[in-house]
């Protein structure tokens, strides 16, 4: 196995113990919930922030590493071209809300997994790489929508007007 994947289940293994088993984890969740109730009740919102955004940062230039090790090249322009949308597909796909708040790192591992599959079946059914964001971007897109309070609220009037439609047909007869 190479090595890149021991030091992704590593480093999977580390975050996933600092976010579930330290206070720092119960703290970005709850400044990503609500961060004005958050410093209300004395969390220093903007630390916490700039902390995450750190071990993010961390993230990133270990994720540097790993992609700049897999090129047979160096070729700054175009080591991590459109590997911010798979990012993002990843996380949506993992089940995480992409307006923050509750998030689940296994959730997101399952859904990078997902996009490799997708990304594998389209070059199976031969469509070319420079098509690949805009199938990825139209994904992206359908569960922005699905999270979206307005859609939310729209599913919510129409189950209760099938539900009150229902029972006023019921009381009718």
């Amino acid at each position: 196995m190479p090595a890149p994947i021991f030091l992704a289940i590593i480093v999977i293994i580390i975050v996933q113990l600092v976010l579930k088993k330290t206070a720092l984890g119960l703290y970005i969740e709850s400044v990503g919930i609500n961060g004005t109730a958050s410093r209300l009740v004395g969390l220093n919102s903007t630390l916490i922030k700039f902390l995450t955004y750190v071990i993010c940062g961390i993230m990133a230039g270990i994720a540097g590493v790993i992609a700049s090790s897999r090129i047979y090249s160096a070729d700054a322009n175009n080591i991590g071209l459109n590997l911010e949308m798979d990012a993002i597909l990843a996380v949506a796909l993992g089940g995480n809300v992409l307006g923050g708040g509750r998030f689940s790192l296994m959730g997101s591992v399952i859904g990078a997994y997902t996009i490799q599959a997708l990304t594998t079946t389209l070059y199976a059914m031969n469509v070319k790489a420079d098509q690949l964001p805009v199938y990825k971007a139209v994904v992206v897109i359908f569960i922005v929508i699905l999270q979206s309070p307005v859609f939310k609220k729209m599913l919510t009037k129409q189950k209760s007007k099938r539900t009150s439609g229902g029972t006023a047909v019921e009381g009718g007869k």
